[in-house]
């Protein structure tokens, strides 16, 4: 009985729809669309994600028509507007969604006292966000497969193109990629622009009244994601209310001049920020907001801001000469990103991240979130030994085996140096869904430098000899002493490492301890500055400082006096080219010699971090440089 009545409510729903809309769509998905990259799906439902987080459905009606520009004319195939009217349904009731129409005289023909009526032989775009039992099999699919965001509790995007017969049915069809493309720069400026509406001043809010809004027009910058780029990476969209109200030439210019060559003495345009859902800060006045209402520097698109009043006071204060470096970092962003791996390698969200792989709270891991910040570093609970558990349940063949590695050596004497990610994953047959490389960057990063740039450490170490490292600062990496192995393992036979690990994080009761990581490595931790430990430790063969922060933190100024004074190759990591920049400034003012120039770092982690206010290109190890080598 229950199929039955299931049955007969899905027929009710298909032949007269639901509240104002035009009923389910029939089969279509978005996979089906030739030119639409999975990536770029992805892309559309975070854009749809954040459009239902704004809620337009408290205040917008069908009867509330919207004009839309995105671009010029000429940016499209037929040389016009695809659907350059728009409305929301589902305000009083029914399906929540909207709804583009070619024409506004199609809207207004479609558009019903209650429902939407069916006019024969007019198409409409359609979003609607159905609950996902509602969902055909297909999107279904599609959504699980590709790990697509929700909009809501329980709801996601379909997208679908309906079209009335002269019968009165209803036939459907994909829409095209160059649709898709419409929809998204729609999405992303809507979400900005209807929060701007004002009510009229002779309306009255009450309870069944159809609420008017004053005349609106606005244009926003909307950034193409990457996988769509055509032509420019920005691209105008003007939004209008009514639709009638007068669209002037002059306020559209070309996104990509406004961006590229802004007068020199004028403030660049404000950019709608990218699909980011997560708290941003502004740089100027240290608010908190959600990344999607955000703007950023329309040159650099590097500086987050809350709105155009702090983007001007920021560029008069600090930006205005730093804005040009500011926007060739962001252009090296592409040559950064390391794209062999077939996981995400954006991160938003550090738990939701670990909760796609499936190693949120477990082992290792549990470090790179801040679930377990109330646990001191070093004292991690652990359940058992195991190799496996240490590496949060992966499968087998996922994980570094706890061994050393036969046949490293090609048959000379001297190592063979890893080039980077590539290589390593295929000396240790790892598959390229495995995520271990965002621990195994401080290990192999360290490895890279004892075994690559420190000239004298590698040639103790070929000579069977040992080298003594001082690691600074350490943190999260007292907890991955598994991953640490690794070093030991890497030089099959080739002297051994004594690792220092000095900093303030070391737990009291861990300090002074001394363990054999593996056959080749022993790792000793001391707590403390380590100006002041230093004295009693053996000298050191080379430093190294992860991710140190230099221009963060005073501590640093005694450490750098000694580190000049003992004349010791030294190596730090940065996250970023700007942390990089500043960093070369506290080290020269304290009369040290860049010897090992700024480079991307070959075992840099592959996840890309996301700052509070920036968004230039960071990673954990991004850069190394050195000196004293």
């Amino acid at each position: 009985m229950e199929v039955h009545l299931k049955d007969l409510f899905a027929r009710f729903q298909e032949q007269f729809g639901s509240g104002p809309g035009l009923g389910p769509s029939c089969g279509t998905c978005l996979l089906k669309v030739e030119g639409a990259p999975p990536a770029f799906i992805k892309s559309l439902f975070r854009a749809a994600a954040a459009l239902f987080r704004t809620e337009p459905w408290k205040r917008l009606r069908p009867r509330h028509m919207f004009g839309i520009r995105i671009g010029k004319d000429t940016d499209w195939s037929n040389k016009k507007q695809l659907f350059p009217c728009a409305q929301f349904i589902g305000g009083d009731g029914g399906d929540l969604g909207f709804h583009l129409f070619k024409s506004e005289q199609d809207a207004m023909r479609m558009t019903g006292v209650r429902e939407t009526n069916r006019v024969p032989n007019v198409e409409v775009l359609r979003v609607l966000f159905d609950q996902e039992p509602l969902l055909s099999p297909s999107n279904k699919r599609m959504i699980r497969s590709l790990a697509l965001e929700s909009s809501g509790p329980d709801r996601f995007p379909a997208i679908d193109v309906a079209r009335c017969t002269s019968t009165g049915g209803l036939r459907f069809r994909n829409p095209t990629f160059e649709e898709l493309r419409y929809v998204y720069a729609f999405m992303k400026a809507i979400a900005l622009v209807h929060p701007l509406l004002q009510w009229a001043d002779d309306s009255i809010p009450r309870r069944g009244r159809f609420m008017n809004f004053e005349p609106f027009i606005e244009t926003v910058d909307v950034q193409w994601p990457p996988e769509v780029i055509k032509g420019g990476d920005l691209v105008a969209v003007t939004i209008s209310h009514p639709t009638s109200q007068v669209y002037e030439e002059k306020k559209l210019v070309s996104a990509s001049a406004k961006c590229l060559e802004p007068p020199k003495e004028e403030l660049p345009p404000a950019e709608a920020m990218t699909n980011w859902t997560t708290l941003r800060q502004c740089a100027m006045c240290d608010k908190e907001i959600y990344g999607d209402q955000s703007l950023c520097c329309g040159r650099c698109r590097a500086v987050v801001y809350c709105g155009p009043v702090c983007q001007k006071q920021h560029w008069k204060d600090a930006h205005k000469g730093v804005c040009g470096l500011y926007r060739a970092m962001m252009e090296r962003e592409e040559e950064l990103s390391i794209k062999i791996f077939i996981f995400p390698c954006f991160v938003e969200n550090p738990c939701k991240w670990l909760e796609t792989k499936g190693v949120h709270q477990k082992g290792m891991w549990r470090r790179k979130c801040n679930c377990y910040s109330h646990c001191p570093y070093g004292l991690l609970p652990v359940k058992t030994s195991g190799n496996s558990e240490a590496w949060g349940g992966l499968g087998d063949g996922e994980y570094p085996p706890d061994s050393a590695l036969a046949g490293y050596l090609n048959g000379s004497s001297n190592p063979t140096l890893l080039s980077g990610w590539s290589e390593y994953y295929n000396l240790r047959s790892l598959p390229l869904s495995s995520p271990v490389s965002a621990i195994l960057s401080h290990p192999l990063t360290v490895h890279h430098i004892v075994t690559a740039l420190a000239i004298s450490s590698k040639n103790r170490l070929i000579k069977g000899k040992e080298v003594i490292v001082h690691y600074l600062g350490p943190a999260g990496e007292l907890d991955w002493m598994p991953a640490f192995a690794e070093i030991g393992h890497l030089l099959n036979g080739l002297g051994n490492i004594q690792m220092v690990m000095i900093g303030p994080e070391v737990p009291s009761n861990l300090s002074g301890t001394f363990s054999g990581i593996s056959g080749r490595l022993r790792v000793n931790m001391v707590r403390g500055m380590y100006q002041e430990q230093a004295p009693y430790l053996s000298s050191p063969h080379v430093v190294v400082a992860l991710n140190c922060g230099l221009e963060n933190y005073g501590s640093w100024e005694s450490a750098i006096d000694l580190i000049k004074s003992m004349n010791v190759p030294t190596f730090f990591t940065e996250t970023s080219e700007i942390s990089c920049a500043n960093a070369k400034q506290v080290l020269r003012g304290a009369g040290l010699h860049i010897s090992h120039p700024v480079t991307p770092n070959p075992f840099r982690s592959p996840l890309q971090n996301q700052a509070p206010s920036s968004n230039l290109p960071s990673f954990s190890n991004g850069f190394v440089f050195g000196v004293n080598t």
